[in-house]
């Protein structure tokens, strides 16, 4: 139980590393507005012993749209979030990513790398249309990461119980949409 405890500690600090959203822009597609950024997760060795032991991580991407106000706060138009879930599949050897812990797409990788780079990679996500946007109005796109701990084998859950709370945000990664 000791060596228990000490491993979870060990992977509430195997994310006190720089997590941020290091790039991001949004390409306007037909009308459709598409957020591209880029979040370089945290790799280690407590991030890999945790998923081996059964531990499931969950990364989401926050983006939020605002209208701004001169003299009143921003008036959301859009909030959006992009959930991904990695865990470890041991008779495979391979780590899984699904894009949502209900979705039944999933893409596997040999490495833990692998899947952070993949995890970490937003590509052509439609956050927001045209019609949604005023054509004299100034908007703010606002994009933030986390990761928390995600689901839990039986035999943890029991011994984990007060750690429902763990979970590590980045700062706001703020830019002008062009409209």
């Amino acid at each position: 139980l000791a060596s228990f405890v000490a491993g979870t500690a060990a992977l509430a600090n195997a994310l006190d590393g720089v997590l941020e959203v290091s790039a991001g822009e949004v390409i306007v597609d037909h009308g459709v507005f598409k957020l591209h950024a880029r979040v370089p997760y945290p790799e280690n060795e407590d991030i890999r012993v945790a998923l081996n032991d059964g531990v499931t991580l969950m990364f989401d991407v926050e983006a939020v749209i605002a209208r701004e106000r001169r003299y009143w706060f921003d008036a959301d138009v859009v909030s959006v979030t992009l959930r991904r879930e990695l865990s470890y599949h041991a008779v495979s050897n391979r780590y899984v990513v699904r894009d949502s812990p209900d979705s039944a797409t999933q893409e596997s990788y040999a490495t833990l790398h692998e899947a952070l780079e993949a995890i970490g990679a937003v590509d052509d996500w439609p956050v927001l249309v045209e019609p949604q946007l005023s054509r004299d109005a100034r908007y703010r796109v606002s994009v933030r990461a986390s990761v928390r701990r995600g689901r839990l084998p039986d035999t943890l859950r029991v011994l984990m119980f007060w750690t429902d709370s763990w979970h590590r945000t980045s700062e706001w990664y703020s830019w002008s949409l062009p409209v």
